[in-house]
């Protein structure tokens, strides 16, 4: 019985340095605030009708992004629907670093107008 409990617990203790390994690879692609850090980025255009109307402000996109970095969905939580078309095409292009899971963070982007 006593060998069993040397075994049960050497088994534990390498798992638990197992998971331990595989959480600090995983941290190190997302920087203190949670994010991951962008590999490639298109820009956003700012919309020929928006610039027409002088349309300014601010849009806020949730971005779900795969492990492999590829961003899996997007969606507008906010801003003028004239503005986020844009941003939604842009961000779906975009590319981050590998990490060990699925991750969901949240872009803003301004736009100012004609002044």
């Amino acid at each position: 019985m006593h060998i069993q409990f040397n075994w049960t617990r050497k088994i534990l203790a390498a798992a638990a340095g197992t998971l331990l390994v595989l959480s600090l690879a995983a941290a190190q692609t997302v920087n203190d605030e949670g994010k991951r850090k962008l590999k490639t980025k298109s820009g956003v255009t700012y919309p020929e009708l928006a610039r027409r109307m002088n349309i300014a402000g601010k849009v806020k996109i949730e971005v779900v992004i795969a492990p492999d970095g590829r961003v899996r969905s997007v969606r507008a939580i906010g801003g003028h629907p004239i503005l986020v078309q844009s941003c939604l095409e842009a961000v779906r292009d975009w590319k981050y670093e590998a990490a060990g899971e699925e991750t969901t963070q949240i872009v803003e982007f301004e736009f100012k107008g004609q002044q």
